[in-house]
């Protein structure tokens, strides 16, 4: 994924569509709290049908046994990859490579295992007479670009107003876990962990910044070495604002 530094902070919404985009690295457009179902309305990729993003009442997870099934295949793949490097798989060096090269990729993919519901949200969330924001900022974050298959790493930084219910601190990182930790790009993981905290505690606002470095930007391609992407989901109050939204950009940089 192939981007320059984005600034963030300003937006503008399509209120008469409700539909979404991204605007100076903003999600514009509102997050409906569903009264019991499903919850964002669809926006599809250029070029196909598929959702963008998945509400964490709908995941796509692999299990344990999925990914012991699928592993001699996946090493397999990885042979085949070696010899069209003009590599030989046998030679001392490679023998167990594709092995580990497999179990590595699934452990790069294991947020594709959990779910927000039943690994995270279970006894975690709290009623608590709160309505100051609350800040976790610095989140080591290592996710995989999806169309190269090359690492993202970085920052997130997560705010929000308490609705008189609170999250266990923790669980905010271990958001962030599940959902880097599968192909991603970093415009729809930083909507997914918005979306995520919003429909759990459904709280006034809610603010993700991401801040990180494309190894498809550093190893290859322009191969731009100090070169960071910033990315913004600003839902609620933080987005509608400004001096809320200004409070927690501030707090996060201090």
């Amino acid at each position: 994924m192939e981007h320059s530094k984005q600034k963030q902070y300003g937006s503008s919404e399509n209120k008469e569509t409700g539909h979404s985009s991204v605007l100076n690295g903003h999600f514009d457009g509102t997050v409906k709290r569903p009264a019991a179902g499903p919850s964002l309305p669809p926006a599809a990729e250029s070029g196909s049908q598929r959702p963008v993003m998945e509400s964490w009442r709908e995941e796509r997870t692999r299990s344990v046994e999925d990914n012991e099934m699928s592993l001699p295949s996946l090493a397999a793949a990885y042979t085949t990859i070696l010899r069209g490097l003009g590599e030989d798989p046998q030679r001392q060096g490679l023998l167990k490579t594709p092995w580990r090269a497999a179990t590595a990729m699934q452990f790069f993919t294991k947020g594709y295992q959990e779910k927000i519901i039943a690994d995270v949200l279970n006894d975690a969330i709290f009623d608590e007479d709160h309505d100051e924001m609350v800040i976790v900022k610095d989140i080591d974050m290592f996710s995989m670009c999806e169309h190269h298959l090359v690492p993202i790493f970085g920052r997130v930084h997560i705010g929000y107003l308490p609705n008189k219910r609170v999250l266990g601190l923790s669980k905010l990182a271990r958001i962030v876990e599940i959902y880097s930790r599968r192909l991603q790009v970093q415009e729809r993981l930083t909507k997914q962990i918005a979306v995520a905290i919003t429909e759990a505690l459904q709280p006034t606002g809610v603010g993700v910044v991401i801040e990180a470095t494309h190894m498809c930007m550093v190893m290859r391609g322009v191969q731009k070495m100090n070169s960071k992407t910033v990315t913004s989901t600003m839902l609620g109050v933080f987005r509608e604002d400004p001096k809320t939204r200004d409070e927690f950009l501030t707090l996060i940089r201090s």
